[in-house]
């Protein structure tokens, strides 16, 4: 195959892939930006740490999308050559859907490497800064961050506070607490609060003025009230801790010192990204091949249909790996090996090798 044919196929299929990955980034984005804004509507996350959060989040997202990307990207860029009849002139010339491999697999092994970066290093630590930005906001969460007429959520015991004013003091007008500790609430209303930071004991107080305190269990008549001039609440903010993190988001270095069934299932996991690419393209070539009459897009419901099933066992074989039901030498492995053992099928029911070799010998 000419080097001027292995550029046009390389071009088509790195275009598309760029078109496919771009739109699939901009849906998850788009649906990631929304809740990232009700975080911070809710006072869950500092308004400048929006676009911090969704940079971070597109990193996460990139492990999965440039997989499905370039398998629907080599599909639909050869089934548009073979609708085109360009593949029909090709096979006239002698070169096979064989020979396509050599281009795209070139594509593919460059976003395999990627792939490997962002699955094994750049992902996980993505997820610890957007844990480390939501304990920080957690941590640091003060009267600030309240917007008049908004409930918010805070602090260790979830404290949930409402203002119907916030003045530019700080000072609150109208306030209405509650504070849940086991089975029985404490409802505080309040013309005035504000807070003061307790540095010897770390904890936030809610200071109130000229108000009402509720004590006691929903559901019971026994209820105490409590009529103040100035009374206060202290509570504890939450706390970042290592042991909270997820395997998911452990560095490498973390889960080979553990080397347990649930790090050694997530390190497989990690090294299924770029190897579930390098599958998904050996199996594209020959999915991607279509009838004269065929629309173009009538082998992405296949491919579609593939990934779905594809990521599925993946997902499956690491949770019987965390439970030890398979071995550790099983592991992820037997789903990359039955699905290139279906790409070689696939090879082999359009290209007859085998009828071929056993022509020849007889």
């Amino acid at each position: 195959m000419g080097q001027i044919l292995n550029r046009y196929v390389f071009r088509e299929t790195a275009l598309m892939w760029l078109a496919v990955t771009g739109v699939l980034l901009l849906v998850l984005l788009t649906d990631q930006f929304a809740r990232v804004l009700d975080d911070a509507a809710g006072a869950e996350l500092p308004k400048d740490a929006i676009f911090a959060v969704m940079g971070l989040s597109s990193i996460q997202y990139l492990t999965v999308l440039i997989p499905i990307g370039i398998f629907l990207a080599i599909v639909l860029a050869l089934a548009r050559m073979y609708r085109d009849s360009e593949m029909a002139a090709l096979m006239a010339c002698g070169i096979g859907n064989v020979s396509l491999y050599k281009p795209v697999m070139t594509l593919a092994a460059l976003l395999a490497a990627a792939v490997a970066w962002l699955s094994i290093e750049a992902a996980p630590t993505a997820q610890r800064e957007v844990k480390a930005i939501f304990d920080a906001a957690r941590q640091t969460a003060d009267l600030a961050m309240l917007e008049p007429g908004r409930f918010i959520s805070f602090g260790k015991d979830r404290v949930t506070l409402y203002a119907e004013e916030v003045g530019s003091d700080g000072v609150l007008k109208n306030v209405f607490v509650q504070l849940r500790s086991k089975d029985k609430v404490t409802v505080v209303v309040a013309r005035e609060a504000g807070q003061r930071n307790d540095v010897e004991t770390g904890t936030k107080v809610l200071t109130f003025k000229n108000g009402k305190r509720y004590e006691g269990v929903p559901g019971s008549q026994e209820f105490r009230i409590m009529s103040f001039v100035e009374h206060g609440i202290p509570f504890e903010v939450s706390e970042a801790r290592a042991r909270d993190i997820k395997p998911e988001a452990q560095s490498l270095t973390d889960l080979l010192e553990r080397w347990d069934a649930e790090a050694m299932a997530e390190l497989q996991w990690r090294v299924s990204a770029p190897l579930s690419l390098l599958v998904l393209t050996l199996i594209a070539v020959p999915l991607s091949r279509i009838q004269p009459r065929q629309g173009r897009y009538s082998g992405v419901v296949s491919a579609i249909l593939i990934y779905v099933i594809y990521t599925n066992l993946l997902g499956a074989a690491k949770v019987w790996l965390e439970k030890e039901t398979i071995p550790t030498w099983l592991g992820l492995w037997w789903v990359h090996l039955l699905f290139l053992a279906y790409a070689l099928f696939l090879l082999q029911y359009q290209n007859r090798y085998l009828q071929r070799v056993f022509a020849r010998s007889s």
